[in-house]
């Protein structure tokens, strides 16, 4: 069975932006906010299949009123926020565990990653939080269009 890697929490908004501290660090007006999942086993394939996914959903209203345009196809903004909580695993217990939420030293590079194959992307800077800060992120979520987008992975084989 595949594993779930990378997960994008993708939601589209009127306007965002995330404060640390009373500072506002990231800020856009209509796009997307994108809540990032990395996975402990995430590569660059994953990113950039996340990345290009991300930039390419066709979530936003064309002439018709149809979500048939792109981030990329409309140029609006991207926020981009780390969110190792996607990786609670609420099965057992009542205490989330995270084991499988990559730790600072894999996600934060990957996290960093993302945001400019992100950017490069959409032609344009990508907003950001600050990696590993508490954050307060203000969202008008349009629509409501709120989207799960995952990267699965071919299960690790025990037999080399």
């Amino acid at each position: 069975m595949p594993r779930v890697v990378m997960i994008a929490l993708i939601q589209r908004a009127a306007q965002a932006h995330v404060d640390i501290d009373g500072e506002t660090v990231g800020r856009i007006g209509p796009g997307l906010v994108i809540l990032l999942g990395i996975h402990t086993e995430d590569t660059m394939e994953e990113l950039d299949w996340v990345a290009r996914k991300c930039a390419n959903l066709r979530i936003f209203p064309d002439a018709e009123g149809r979500m048939n345009l792109s981030v990329r196809d409309v140029g609006f903004g991207v926020l981009v926020v780390s969110q190792f909580t996607l990786y609670g695993d609420t099965r057992k217990g009542n205490r989330p565990s995270f084991v499988d939420a990559a730790g600072p030293k894999h996600a934060q590079p990957m996290y960093e990653a993302f945001c400019q194959s992100l950017s490069g992307l959409v032609e344009k800077p990508v907003a950001t939080g600050r990696f590993g800060a508490q954050m307060q992120v203000h969202l008008i979520n349009d629509g409501p269009v709120t989207l799960h987008v995952e990267k699965r992975a071919a299960p690790i084989s025990s037999h080399a």
